[in-house]
Order: C-alpha cells, then sequence, then structure tokens
C-alpha cells in the first residue's frame, strides 16, 4: 500500500456529525452517527504502460481494494482472480498528503478499457455493469454448477444471521449489506456499504484477492432488493444461491432462471419465495 507523510484525512465507515432532535415537543442538540460516504476513483494498468482511470464510485470508505477488484471482476476487465497482480493506494510525491480515495489494481494482461472507461461518477445505487445483454453474460458465465442444495429452514434464518453482522448499520441505520455463507449457515465474509452494489463487489474482491473463486458451495445473502446487476455479480462469482430480504427485478429473475441459479425473495424467518432454481431448496412442502 502506498502512503505519504502528509496525511489529512481519511474517511470512516461512519462519521459523527450534530443533529437537531425534535421528539414530543422539545428539540435538543446532540451527536449522531452517519454512514460514511465518500468518492473512489479506480484505474487499472496492464503488465506496461500507465494506469487508466475506468471509475468514480460513491462508497463508503472501508474494504477499498476489496471493491476496485470485485467491481473490475464484474466488468470483465480482470478476467479472473489469477489476472490479479497488485492493488495499492495512489502513488504519490514525497510529502504530497494520501486522501485514500483512489485506488489502482494491476493486471497481469493487458486490458483494453475502450468503451468501458466511465469518466462520470458511479454513484452508489447505480449498478450499470459492463454486460449489457443476458447473451453477453451467457457467453462469460456459464451456468453455475449445480452444487449443494440447502435445508428451507436454514435458508430463512440467513437474512437474520446477516443483520446481526451489520455492525456499521447498527451504529447508522444507513448501509446496505452482502455476506457469503457456507452450507452449513455460516459466515464466510460480511461487507456493508452505501450502494448494493458495492457490498456485492467487496465480496467479490474478497474472494479474489484469497483466491477463493468460484464460490460454487456458496450462498450470497443481501440486504435489500434484487436488481439483475446483482445476478451477474453473483454469477461472475459462481454463486448458486442468492437471497434477498426483498424484491427481485424481472430481469433479476430471467437471469437467475438462464444461468440455472437459485434466486430466493421476501426471506423472512419461515417464509420465502422461490423465483429461480427451487430445487436446491429442500424441506418445503411442494
Amino acid at each position: 500500500m502506498s502512503g505519504a507523510t502528509g496525511v489529512v484525512h481519511r474517511a470512516a465507515p461512519a462519521e459523527q456529525v450534530m443533529i437537531t432532535a425534535l421528539a414530543e415537543g422539545r428539540r435538543a442538540e446532540r451527536p449522531d452517527l452517519v454512514a460514511g460516504e465518500e468518492p473512489l476513483e479506480i484505474r487499472l494498468a496492464g503488465p506496461s504502460g500507465p494506469a487508466e482511470p475506468v471509475a468514480i464510485t460513491m462508497r463508503t470508505p472501508g474494504h477499498d481494494f476489496e471493491l476496485a477488484v470485485g467491481f473490475l471482476l464484474g466488468e470483465g476487465l480482470l478476467a479472473d482472480q489469477s489476472d490479479l497482480r497488485t492493488v495499492k493506494y495512489c502513488d504519490l510525491p514525497e510529502g504530497d498528503p494520501q486522501a485514500y480515495n483512489v485506488v489502482t489494481v494491476a493486471s497481469a494482461r493487458s486490458v483494453e478499457i475502450g468503451r468501458r472507461q466511465r469518466n462520470v461518477v458511479v454513484h452508489a445505487s447505480c449498478g450499470v455493469c459492463g454486460t449489457t445483454t443476458l447473451e453477453q453474460l451467457k457467453d462469460r458465465c456459464p451456468p453455475v454448477p449445480s452444487g449443494q442444495t440447502l435445508p428451507a429452514s436454514l435458508l430463512t434464518l440467513l437474512p437474520a444471521r446477516l443483520q446481526a453482522r451489520q455492525r456499521v448499520f447498527a451504529e447508522t441505520g444507513g448501509l446496505h449489506a452482502a455476506g457469503i455463507f457456507d452450507a452449513r449457515g455460516s459466515a464466510l465474509a460480511v461487507r456493508e456499504d452505501v450502494g448494493r452494489h458495492n457490498a456485492v463487489d467487496k465480496l467479490v474482491g474478497w474472494a479474489a484477492m484469497q483466491r477463493r473463486l468460484p464460490l460454487t458451495r456458496s450462498v450470497l445473502v443481501v440486504s435489500g432488493r434484487v436488481s439483475y446487476e446483482i445476478v451477474q455479480k453473483a454469477a461472475v462469482a459462481g454463486i448458486p444461491v442468492l437471497v434477498a430480504v426483498s424484491a427481485p427485478s424481472s430481469l433479476a429473475v430471467a437471469t437467475a432462471k438462464a444461468l440455472d441459479m437459485t434466486l430466493a425473495g421476501f426471506v423472512r424467518e419461515g417464509r420465502a419465495n422461490l423465483y429461480a432454481g427451487a430445487w436446491r431448496i429442500e424441506g418445503a412442502p411442494r
């Protein structure tokens, strides 16, 4: 990791602000915690030549390297985890302040960024990804392996287990979360962010940096709704089961079916809607 002697600011996942609280006809000034949100520029460098900017995304600071790697994998700019050489913050002249808001990923192969380069801000809720059609995604991601089945009794417990590990959400009430769980329901990794897509990117980046891809015997649990892009990111990581607290979109359902993934929405203790791949879920009445 690159650093400099003149560090002036490193944003935190949660920051304290002063608020005016209104309650029962009274008002009071007090401190409160809010979710951190800062821009992060992602750059990509090949074996030779300078790094090129790919995107600026608004994110919750923390696990920045994982976010950058996961984003590039989702965009197809890194073909797989074997492409990954190094990840570091921006190189700066001696004495310049390091703001920790630029991450450079070095790839083992030459990359043509071309039209996929993003010189605009990608908002945390945006999720517009490099694979723009279902057919393109199917070319990149063959149907996921069948993997293990999952008891319905365990499936419906996973959102609560995710929420129990949402530390910053508990402090701020302002973050999404995503978690990777094994077939026994144990959390392997959980990440939080103001953006649903960023939280998933951080998990994919974590797996790539740990050389754990593909996650063919894992379950992805997300705290909100499921769009096509969330299914895409799960497919790139080889995840066979995707569980959500809220609803999926129509394209998310179609994509999950096309890739033979299991997609469950509105999952609560004792309840779930299975939109695709219901055969992987055992123990529920048919």
